[in-house]
């Protein structure tokens, strides 16, 4: 497929804006192998070896920073071979990062790319810090990514009282038509709390969203001309992506010992 558009990271728009909102600041990141820019350097390589940036901490969600874990796989705190920065998981032990982990940090950067389909575990991790952060007075900014579902198709239900869970945290459809960055300021102004109960004060965190430049709604990944990389083992092309949300849910029904293609060569299209 031909991309009819250039989309570009937003790790590079950030580094043409001289990392503005970083300087000075001791830096977080919360990221995975999909944290790219156009020739595949890593958002973490860009940002430790930029002069003005202090990034001191790094956090890892489901498969780790360099996406070394296999599904569900428990992952613990660790050190970075390439940087030396502690990694400390937030999808082990603690899937809310305890105040002990973002002691000493000014923001948390999230660089993560989507599938736009809620029950996919790094939107809850990115909730989690916002909230996380919210309560310990520690800024968030996003780097927002395409939804590779692209940004008008909105279908399913809301997660209903009593059942949300690391895979539906927060009150949105199942596919919720955002791009990550959207997501971050829907879930912040109607409050990182607001939840089972809904009738406390919203809780907010001081957050950023850097744009994309070049991203319309209409765009389905492939007309980005942006590389894939795989956020998770099991999604391997943006084309997997697409097929998330339908087989994903038909999968879960294991008694009938049905095939969707997990394990195999076309993970979400069988």
């Amino acid at each position: 497929v031909v991309a009819s558009s250039q989309v570009k990271p937003v790790i590079e728009v950030l580094r043409d804006r001289g990392f503005a909102g970083l300087e000075g600041k001791r830096v977080g990141l919360l990221t995975n192998p999909s944290g790219v820019d156009r020739n595949l350097r890593s958002t973490i390589d860009i940002l430790y070896k930029a002069e003005n940036v202090n990034l001191v901490k790094l956090f890892a969600p489901e498969h780790g920073v360099r996406g070394d874990i296999y599904a569900g796989g428990h992952a613990d705190d660790t050190v970075d071979d390439a940087t030396g920065l502690t990694v400390y998981s937030v999808y082990g032990k603690y899937r809310t990062p305890t105040p002990q982990m973002l002691e000493g940090l000014d923001v948390v950067v999230y660089d993560i790319q989507d599938v736009g389909t809620r029950s996919y575990t790094f939107i809850s991790a990115l909730g989690l810090m916002m909230r996380a952060c919210a309560e310990n007075n520690v800024e968030v900014m996003v780097l927002d990514r395409p939804n590779p579902l692209g940004g008008n198709k909105v279908e399913g239900n809301y997660v209903e009282p009593g059942f949300f869970s690391y895979i539906g945290e927060f009150r949105i459809p199942y596919v919720y038509g955002l791009t990550v960055g959207e997501f971050a300021k829907l879930i912040n102004e109607e409050g990182l709390n607001c939840g089972e109960k809904g009738d406390e004060e919203p809780l907010k965190c001081k957050l950023t969203v850097i744009p994309m430049e070049g991203w319309e709604r209409y765009m389905t990944y492939d007309q980005t001309g942006l590389p894939w990389i795989l956020p998770s083992p099991q999604v391997p092309q943006a084309l997997n992506a697409i097929g998330y949300p339908c087989a994903g849910i038909v999968g879960d029904f294991s008694n009938f010992y049905l095939n969707i293609g997990i394990g195999y060569t076309l993970p979400f299209q069988t």
